[in-house]
C-alpha cells in the first residue's frame, strides 16, 4: 500500500496543468518572436524584422541628452526597417543577457537587458522593454521602448 501511495504521490507532482504547458508555449513563442528580431537585425533582412511587429508598432527611447535632461524619443518602424535593409560593411549584433517574461492572456511583456555592438566592436548597451500581443496565433510586438548608454552596463 505504501508503494501505491507513493507512486500516486509522484504521478500527481508530476502531471502538468494544461494551462501550465499552454503557458510554457507562449513563453517560448514570445521569445522566438524578439529573437526574429534580432537574428534579422543581424541578417539586414528587413522583411524578418517586419514580420516580428504589428503594422502600427511604436517605438520609444529614454535617453539623456548633454545638458543631463531625461528625454523620451519617438522612433519610427518604416525608418528602422529601412535602416536594417540598407547595405553596411559590419553586422549590428544586439546581444541579449536574460529574458524576463510575463503573460497574461493575449499581452505578453519582456525585459531584456541587451549590449549593441557594430561589428565586434561595442557601441551601447541598456535595456528593452517589449510589449506583445497575440492575434491570430502569433505574437507580435506592438510598443517597444528602451534605453542606451555606453557605459554602466547591466550584468547579463
Amino acid at each position: 500500500m505504501k508503494h501505491f501511495l507513493l507512486l500516486i504521490a509522484a504521478a500527481l507532482l508530476f502531471t502538468v496543468p494544461e494551462s501550465v504547458n499552454a503557458q510554457t508555449q507562449d513563453v517560448k513563442d514570445v521569445r522566438a518572436t524578439i529573437e526574429q528580431l534580432f537574428d534579422g537585425m543581424r541578417a539586414s533582412d528587413s522583411a524578418m524584422v517586419a514580420d516580428a511587429f504589428t503594422k502600427d508598432a511604436i517605438m520609444k527611447r529614454v535617453a539623456t541628452n548633454q545638458e543631463g535632461e531625461v528625454m523620451v524619443n519617438t522612433g519610427n518602424l518604416d525608418s528602422f526597417l529601412n535602416a536594417i535593409g540598407s547595405p553596411k560593411e559590419q553586422v549590428w549584433d544586439e546581444r541579449i543577457g536574460s529574458y524576463d517574461i510575463n503573460i497574461d492572456g493575449n499581452l505578453a511583456t519582456v525585459w531584456t537587458p541587451f549590449e549593441f555592438y557594430i561589428g565586434d566592436k561595442f557601441s551601447h548597451c541598456g535595456v528593452n522593454s517589449f510589449q506583445l500581443v497575440k492575434k491570430e496565433g502569433d505574437w507580435k510586438i506592438f510598443f517597444i521602448v528602451d534605453t542606451s548608454r555606453q557605459s554602466n552596463c547591466v550584468e547579463s
